[in-house]
């Protein structure tokens, strides 16, 4: 896919250095992305993946909408963690929806990897989620997204993804790491 990947790759890495900065001009370059990542995970056969980028577009809506109305501190949005149980019902609503839409694929399409594509397709909805709603977790959730996209992006010939999801993986360290000193506990 070329140009459209590189494209994509592009607004994703301006989109993911907004977001460590709680910038909410991170929108705008989100949902240029994901458009473009349908397209890109669609002609891979990555099919969780593409319908993700659906979904993110419409969590990209939400987000920008909500990160417009929330609390401003150091010149980005408040941040805070979920309390402990709130994050047990995340881990396991997301482990539920990862069998689930993976058995799915699995049995229904010709996906090439459909137990792979669904853990990131569902740890990706999670931590979007998450995100739009200015959880810390989001970024521990993105870094397992990163770490486990990378080699499925480079076995589908997906380099220029691959790439940047090796990048994001650095970025979503650095997104904790700043998060967690900005954020406030539930």
């Amino acid at each position: 896919m070329g140009g459209i990947e590189v494209a994509a790759a592009l607004l994703g890495v301006i989109n993911v250095l907004l977001v460590v900065r709680r910038s909410v001009w991170n929108y705008p370059f989100g949902i240029v992305m994901v458009a473009l990542y349908f397209f890109v995970f669609w002609h891979s056969k990555l099919y969780s993946d593409s319908l993700l980028q659906i979904f993110f577009l419409l969590i990209q809506l939400y987000g920008w909408w909500a990160w417009l109305r929330a609390a401003q501190v150091d010149h980005g949005v408040a941040v805070e963690w979920l309390d402990r149980g709130a994050r047990i019902k995340w881990a396991a609503g997301t482990i539920a929806a990862i069998l689930i839409w993976g058995s799915g694929m699995a049995r229904l399409t010709d996906a090439a990897a459909p137990m792979a594509d669904a853990t990131i397709a569902g740890l990706s909805v999670s931590a979007q989620i998450l995100q739009s709603l200015r959880k810390v977790e989001s970024w521990v959730l993105w870094v397992t997204v990163d770490a486990l996209a990378i080699g499925l992006f480079a076995w589908r010939g997906l380099t220029v993804t691959s790439g940047l999801y090796a990048l994001f993986f650095v970025l979503a360290v650095i997104g904790l790491n700043e998060w967690r000193k900005k954020a406030v506990t539930a």
